[in-house]
């Protein structure tokens, strides 16, 4: 499974969140959608993602000479297993979590800085709450949430279907290690 600094860079993480749900875009669509990313930045980042089995080509076709490509994300590969969130340092974790929140913070204000953007009408929610679990309960709590997100990630486009964009973190609350 993929480490956190492979997934959770700057860059690759804009151009996943970018393809997520999207089915399949070509580098051309990508660029469109991230026009502040240099074009040798997004061929680099895209490799590397591809190479690591992250994204896969879809479609392969010649445009005036040269190759285009269809890349679609591997939902399964673009996860920090436990494996890779245990070897990680808390230093690495807080670098993760600044990049994590960063571009839910852009994600949030690409959204609002839409002129139709309406967030009451589109159920934009925004919400903390506190549970009091048992490890076992808290272990139960997070493999329901993925698996409802990850069953959700199956339907696809049309019908009827926007596109929402889920976050979420858990984080423990244990004061002074009460």
């Amino acid at each position: 499974m993929p480490t956190a600094n492979l997934l959770l860079h700057p860059v690759r993480m804009r151009i996943l969140q970018a393809l997520v749900g999207a089915d399949e875009l070509t580098t051309a669509q990508l660029r469109e959608r991230l026009p502040d990313v240099p074009a040798a930045t997004m061929y680099r980042h895209i490799a590397t993602l591809t190479q690591a089995d992250i994204l896969e080509v879809v479609h392969e076709r010649q445009v005036r000479g040269t190759v285009e490509r269809s890349y679609r994300v591997r939902q399964d590969k673009a996860v920090v297993d436990t494996d890779a969130r245990t070897a990680m340092t808390k230093d690495d974790h807080r670098q993760a979590f600044t990049v994590f929140t960063g571009a839910l913070m852009a994600d949030f204000d690409r959204y609002l800085s839409r002129d139709d953007a309406d967030p009451a009408r589109e159920g934009v929610v925004y919400r903390q709450g506190a549970v009091w679990l048992t490890d076992e309960e808290f272990a139960e709590l997070v493999e329901e949430i993925e698996a409802v997100v990850a069953r959700r990630t199956q339907t696809a486009p049309g019908d009827g279907r926007t596109r929402h964009i889920v976050s979420f973190v858990l984080v423990p609350d244990n004061p002074a290690g009460a």
